[in-house]
């Protein structure tokens, strides 16, 4: 399908299949911003909510060619943004006044911090009886670690994620990117979106509470249950543990990457590989025997592909209907057609001028499209627009800034 044919029938008077929704994204560091971050790519009227001074997310490195950091512009663009004290009390009546108009709080700070502060979920369910209400956290709102801080690599490690993870004669390894923050911020997202649509039908909301720990667990292919029953899969790098061969090979000129499970497929490997003999051999003929063989049957692979360009690979696999891909890094990704075929990079201005290639929504809406529409604003660069929809007269804001409510 060309990608004129899939958006033949797309509106361009909608931000997204969530026009029309209010998200106040009171948040920090990641997973929470991420929860925001996909709501607003969906086309929701996302207020990120800071304190006065903030700096944002301004780790780095910079974008080359700008002054703005790379992950701010990944997890805040699209969204709006209003600078609120939460800690002094004109500004919780803001920031309250500011949730009777919202569909959606995202928040992800310690459990019962922002109860303390006046403005947790029955602060706002008092402001809004249907708001729903996402809390993130480490550890979730109960249970004997709820208390604890969480940051994502704690949530790989006490998961038993980071156990699996890595070469099998080395140690323990994190995943390289914010994993479990993303993880908890795109079921953060899901769950929020659960609870809007519980309550457009019975017009009640809720606090939806979503942990890093409980997402992460979630996405690890059912070996929990293993675990409960006393089972320990060893760690196995880059091998595929239900099947083989499935692995990264070494070729002349870098690695690609090998998967296969079905049998015929096997069939078809062994005559590339000038092994036909072992297509329907005892201990090779079908998966599960292959499992058990696996060292025999990665190395006859990994021996095929020493001596061959991995393009030499790739297109003999493609023949022949094999599972098989260059292993790229980022520079490599980011400049292959297919990526930017499916604009997962969109060329933005940013609010120093510069432009930048901002990560792109990852799933596609025929009808409602989405894109990055506005770049990472700064802590209160819509204070004056949002007070002024909240019906604040120009007096009015510059009283509450003498009193240090709001930036």
């Amino acid at each position: 399908m060309e990608k004129a044919e899939f958006y033949r029938d797309a509106r361009t008077d909608l931000d997204g299949p969530l026009h029309g929704v209010r998200v106040i994204d009171c948040t920090t560091a990641w997973a929470g911003p991420m929860a925001g971050c996909l709501l607003a790519d969906f086309g929701a009227d996302v207020i990120r909510v800071t304190q006065p001074g903030d700096p944002g997310i301004n780790w780095m490195p910079h974008i080359p060619g700008t002054t703005q950091s790379f992950a701010s512009e990944t997890v805040n663009r699209n969204k709006r943004s209003v600078s609120i004290d939460l800690r002094n009390s004109e500004g919780v009546e803001v920031f309250l006044k500011l949730v009777s108009t919202a569909d959606i709080v995202v928040e992800n700070f310690k459990p019962g911090t922002l109860a303390r502060w006046g403005v947790g979920f029955e602060d706002c369910r008092a402001a809004k009886s249907d708001i729903v209400y996402l809390s993130v956290s480490g550890y979730g709102q109960f249970g004997p670690k709820s208390a604890s801080p969480g940051y994502d690599p704690a949530a790989q490690a006490f998961s038993g994620f980071m156990s699996q993870n890595g070469d099998p004669d080395g140690p323990p390894t994190k995943a390289p990117t914010f994993f479990a923050d993303d993880l908890g911020g795109m079921h953060g997202a899901l769950a929020a979106l659960a609870a809007l649509r519980h309550r457009d039908q019975t017009g009640e909301g809720q606090h939806v509470d979503v942990a890093l720990l409980d997402s992460i667990l979630y996405q690890t292919n059912g070996l929990l249950t293993l675990g409960a029953k006393g089972v320990r899969i060893p760690r196995m790098g880059s091998q595929v543990p239900v099947a083989a061969p499935g692995n990264s090979y070494a070729c002349t000129d870098g690695h690609v990457y090998v998967a296969l499970l079905l049998d015929s497929h096997w069939q078809r490997l062994t005559e590339l590989l000038g092994v036909p003999h072992l297509g329907t051999a005892p201990g090779y003929s079908n998966n599960n025997e292959r499992v058990e063989n696996r060292d025999v049957v990665d190395g006859m692979v990994a021996d095929w592909c020493r001596d061959r360009t991995s393009a030499d690979v790739l297109v003999a696999m493609e023949e022949i209907g094999i599972v098989a891909s260059p292993v790229n890094d980022f520079v490599q990704a980011a400049a292959d057609p297919h990526v930017q075929e499916r604009d997962m990079l969109q060329d933005t201005e940013l609010r120093d001028g510069n432009t930048a290639p901002l990560l792109g929504p990852a799933a596609k809406f025929s009808r409602t499209p989405t894109r990055v529409r506005t770049p990472a604003p700064s802590s209160n660069q819509h204070t004056d627009e949002i007070m002024a929809e909240l019906g604040l007269t120009e007096e009015g804001v510059n009283e509450l800034r003498a009193t240090g409510a709001i930036d």
